[in-house]
């Protein structure tokens, strides 16, 4: 962290407080929505606004980052996130309850393009900061669970006003400490910057690459947990998977950035994706091979830790360097909008493949991951990777 100036430190520590926060209070949402008596049809919309809040306006939140600068939009969306948290715990009624899951969506739709785009105008070496930002964000994960379990053997409103507190001590440590990044000057409309980001073919085309990234990520809730309880029968199982992919990020993501630095970004993704979809060849073996039992689960789920630990950096480093100075947040929007859009589609199509062959589900998960992985190295051998501010090497 000491290679990095103040402004970085305190947002890879604010990434922890984002993911304790919020992993804090959303594993054990659904289960005190079932205790206040509503029914699953009413808990599934409830979950399902915060997501399509979040999903549907990160383009606003990019454009918002790079016409106001990032750090308003930051402070502006750990403040909504703590208010949506703080409603949770204030009501019982529907409409309350749906109020306070759009705002926390709303609020990740806000802080997640600025705080990128501010670590990728701020740091000099973006691919170590995004590898330290990585293995924050799942420590962060791995705390939140943990102290939420212990908060809730009082209350869920008790968990529910520890997550807003955390959110509010951030937005104050943000307004006091965060150094402030002027807006670069803009002479057309919102309209103008997304037309001309969403014009960029070489942008759109590694975007529509890198998809599958998040589809697969995606399956370490969907594919691994059904997996780890066929071939365990136990909720232990998938407890084991959470711990294999954040020990293993935070031992080695910093490490296997370094490592691969010298490699040109196209190859260096490429192999990221390649390695997250052959992490799926074990599952699927498992169902006609001689191992069985938890361990071709484990391996998967390394596998497609060290697939993402490898990619994310990299693929992190190149989104702004895309688009002329300035647009570092709409380039994000755009870049998690599309993702979003095609991991919720990845999990209904693979969920369908699941239900009917759970081995051909695993060799779908392998085909997308091979399938992006070759497009990317397609990309980076035509030099569509050689972005606008060269960092391709």
């Amino acid at each position: 962290m000491k290679r990095f100036p103040l402004s970085v430190r305190l947002l890879l520590v604010n990434q922890f407080g984002v993911n304790t926060g919020f992993y804090l209070l959303i594993p054990y949402l659904a289960t005190h929505l079932g205790d206040l008596g509503l029914s699953a049809a009413t808990i599934g919309v409830v979950l399902g606004v915060r997501t399509l809040s979040q999903q549907g306006l990160f383009l606003v939140g990019g454009s918002a980052s790079d016409r106001l600068g990032p750090r308003r939009v930051i402070i502006a969306g750990c403040a909504v996130r703590a208010v949506g948290f703080g409603l949770f715990a204030a009501g019982e009624s529907v409409v309350v309850l749906l109020g306070a899951s759009v705002l926390s969506g709303v609020a990740g739709a806000l802080f997640n393009p600025a705080v990128r785009a501010y670590i990728a105008e701020e740091a000099e070496d973006r691919a170590g900061a995004f590898a330290l930002f990585n293995a924050y964000g799942q420590a962060g994960a791995l705390a939140g669970p943990l102290l939420g379990g212990l908060v809730m053997l009082w209350d869920f409103r008790v968990a529910a006003l520890v997550a807003a507190g955390i959110f509010a001590a951030l937005t104050v440590a943000q307004a006091v400490v965060l150094p402030d990044r002027p807006a670069a000057p803009h002479r057309g409309t919102v309209l103008d910057d997304w037309r001309e980001c969403l014009s960029d073919r070489r942008f759109l085309a590694f975007t529509a690459a890198l998809t599958g990234m998040f589809v697969l990520q995606n399956q370490l809730y969907l594919v691994l947990p059904l997996e780890a309880r066929r071939s365990t029968d136990s909720s232990f199982a998938v407890a084991a998977l959470f711990l294999v992919s954040t020990v293993a990020t935070l031992l080695l993501q910093v490490r296997v950035t370094r490592a691969l630095d010298r490699f040109a970004r196209g190859r260096a993704i490429a192999l990221g994706l390649a390695v997250m979809g052959l992490g799926f060849v074990a599952t699927a073996v498992s169902h006609v091979g001689p191992v069985g039992g938890i361990t071709p689960v484990l391996v998967t789920a390394l596998l497609l830790s060290v697939g993402v630990m490898i990619t994310h950096p990299f693929v992190y480093e190149l989104i702004p360097a895309f688009g002329r100075t300035g647009l570092a947040g709409t380039y994000f929007g755009v870049f998690y909008l599309v993702s979003g859009l095609a991991a919720t589609l990845g999990n209904a199509v693979i969920g369908w493949v699941f239900g009917r062959s759970a081995p051909l589900a695993s060799l779908l998960c392998a085909a997308i991951g091979l399938g992006c992985a070759a497009a990317v190295a397609w990309l980076h051998r035509r030099g569509a990777l050689t972005a606008n501010r060269e960092v391709a090497r």
